[in-house]
């Protein structure tokens, strides 16, 4: 299987450490996001994938290249001449991942002890058009899944706002509200579902697609899953991954 490492965000929320250099390079406890994330996984048997970059994007393909990819085979998107987000981002690499029944696609600023494995395998067995890392904790904004787990749309918690089929339903008894955690296990049916050009989020792909396909959530609320997208992240970082 193989994997994609989102790392092309400007990383605003970690200046001035991003002033200087991209976000997947932030160092924690001597090793940086990315390396971190290409050691993840490793532990799950995954050692080819592809990293967009488009922040200071000479200082990550130093990096890769003269760590040798950590130990994997490591393949650059170049986006420097614009940013496309997490969903432009995926569409710019869908030839990598030709050929591919499945794939991993993930955020490099997250650090997780989730079992990649076992999320893995709950793909294989329910066949979703993806499946989405979540947990049951506070966040700003969540996506919602009904009782099969299945995602019926988008809230945003501070203004109320809600997309997607949600907005059909009358009973919303069975509705779960979850945040996302930026993990994804991917069909390579998702970018026949891709309806977006240019610019976009895959929250806007989920969005668009989950009345049509099944977007299935994976819960792994109780794991360590820390967004190191903060300064104050970065040194809580650093005491719980040595």
């Amino acid at each position: 299987m193989k994997a994609m490492i989102l790392a092309a965000g400007l990383g605003s929320r970690l200046k001035p450490w991003t002033d200087h250099h991209p976000k997947a390079l932030a160092p924690v406890n001597g090793k940086s996001l990315l390396q971190r994330n290409v050691l993840y996984l490793q532990q799950f048997g995954i050692t080819e994938l592809i990293v967009n970059v488009h922040h200071f994007a000479d200082q990550i393909v130093e990096a890769v290249e003269k760590n040798k990819g950590w130990g994997s085979t490591i393949t650059i998107s170049d986006e420097t001449d614009v940013v496309l987000e997490t969903g432009g981002g995926l569409q710019k690499a869908a030839w990598y991942f030709e050929g591919e029944e499945d794939f991993v696609l993930m955020n490099a600023d997250i650090l997780t002890t989730l079992d990649l494995d076992k999320m893995i395998t709950s793909h294989q067995q329910r066949h979703p058009l993806a499946t989405l890392a979540v947990s049951n904790r506070s966040s700003s904004r969540c996506l919602l899944f009904n009782e099969h787990q299945q995602m019926v749309g988008w809230r945003n918690n501070s203004t109320g706002e809600e997309r997607g089929p949600i907005l059909e339903l009358k009973d919303r008894s069975g509705i779960h509200a979850y945040a996302f955690s930026g993990i994804h296990v991917l069909n390579a049916g998702i970018f026949s579902a891709i309806r977006r050009e240019g610019k976009f989020s895959m929250i806007d792909v989920y969005v668009d697609a989950c009345a049509d396909y099944p977007i299935q959530a994976f819960d792994h609320t109780g794991t360590l899953l820390l967004d190191v997208g903060k300064p104050e992240n970065i040194e809580k970082a650093a005491s719980l991954f040595k």
